[in-house]
């Protein structure tokens, strides 16, 4: 089954049930098989592609003007694109932004990276709720000759998500230190200068923005690869430890990640404050468990509802995995709920200064509904 085919097609996406888009080709020419998610954001679309968490992943963007605003050094939440391609609906056009450095199309190229645009977005998003995220191959081929049963073959043969330790094919590959703030008109980025905390961060995929936040919270921050033992953390003498984002199955980067966590809460009194895919390495360091969703929460609408205050924030998600709320064992108590489905969006360990969140407080989709959270982490620090 396909879509009506364009003219002159330039790129097939494959899915493994055999459903085939054709569309124009732009960015890097070749093939690359992941599994498909989409993304409802109406903007941010570089931040998404630099996102760590998006790796082994391709993005189908439901808001059809993508590229408008082209790409600027700034906005990049990581060194390169990490998500292996994007899905759009229409072909990109010239910048209209007065930050844009170059296109999205010849940035895409330069960096490999693929992307298809005149596809049906509609229906592919459609397709992905109703049978879950698909794996899939896509292929920018300017000829226009497609192996379609190559590429459905290169779609089935994709092992999939689950099961797979992605943060340490992200993470740092040494240790850093960070002190760059939270970009404001019209300095931009300034320098933490004057810190009154020391943060360690575990690196699973951890996004630039992140760490800023850190930074405006009046923290020097310490960033240590993924597979930092608890050893290797309290070298840096922190006040407290933050647990990054990151991509891949929870339970994959847990066999090194949990048992650091737990020599950390067994050991010390530290404030501990994680993020996404460290909101879940928390959960399953403190007896919970997490499970693979049907097709994850991709956005930056998604409504979240504070249970401690009854504040209802508007969040940025990104996860294919969730902590199943049902496993929490007595002491952790739920924070966060998502108004969508019901799903768990936040844990805090009763009577410590350990707590988590499963949405992105850094990416300013309220704008400024989540970040009390980081300001929380520097009270924890401040009172310890």
């Amino acid at each position: 089954m396909a879509q009506a085919t364009p003219s002159h097609p330039t790129a097939c996406l494959a899915l493994a049930d055999g459903t085939i888009f054709y569309g124009h080709g732009f960015g890097a020419t070749g093939r690359c098989v992941a599994e498909l998610c989409f993304n409802t954001a109406m903007t941010g679309y570089q931040e998404i592609m630099t996102d760590p968490s998006y790796a082994g992943q391709i993005v189908t963007f439901t808001f059809p003007h993508i590229g408008n605003t082209g790409v600027n050094a700034e906005d990049d939440e990581t060194a390169e694109p990490v998500a292996e391609g994007m899905v759009v609906k229409w072909d990109p056009t010239s910048p209209s932004s007065w930050r844009s450095t170059e296109t999205l199309s010849s940035w895409l190229a330069s960096r490999k990276r693929i992307a298809i645009g005149g596809v049906d977005t509609r229906r592919l998003t459609r397709a992905i709720r109703q049978q879950g995220a698909p794996h899939v191959a896509l292929e920018h081929n300017e000829s226009g000759n497609f192996d379609t049963d190559a590429l459905v073959k290169a779609a089935r043969d994709f092992a999939g998500l689950e099961g797979m330790d992605l943060a340490k094919q992200v993470t740092c590959s040494q240790s850093y230190r960070w002190d760059e703030m939270r970009w404001a008109w019209p300095e931009g980025y300034q320098t933490q200068t004057e810190p009154k905390h020391k943060v360690v961060a575990i690196d699973y995929g951890a996004k630039r923005n992140i760490l800023r936040c850190l930074a405006s919270t009046g923290c020097e921050v310490v960033v240590l690869p993924a597979d930092a033992t608890a050893q290797d953390i309290l070298a840096h003498n922190p006040d407290g430890v933050f647990l990054s984002n990151g991509p891949g199955d929870p339970a994959a980067t847990g066999v090194y990640a949990v048992p650091m966590i737990k020599e950390i809460l067994e050991t010390t009194d530290l404030p501990v404050f994680g993020i996404c895919l460290g909101h879940q390495m928390l959960a399953l360091a403190l007896g919970g468990k997490t499970i693979k969703m049907n097709h994850g929460h991709h956005g930056a609408n998604h409504p979240v509802k504070d249970l401690e205050t009854g504040k209802v924030e508007i969040t940025s998600m990104n996860h294919g995995f969730a902590v199943d709320a049902q496993s929490l064992p007595s002491g952790v108590r739920q924070t966060h709920v998502s108004l969508f489905d019901g799903s768990n969006c936040g844990i805090a360990l009763d009577g410590r200064p350990v707590y988590s969140v499963q949405h992105h407080p850094e990416a300013s989709p309220g704008p400024q509904d989540s970040f009390y959270l980081f300001e929380k982490f520097a009270d924890y620090m401040s009172k310890s």
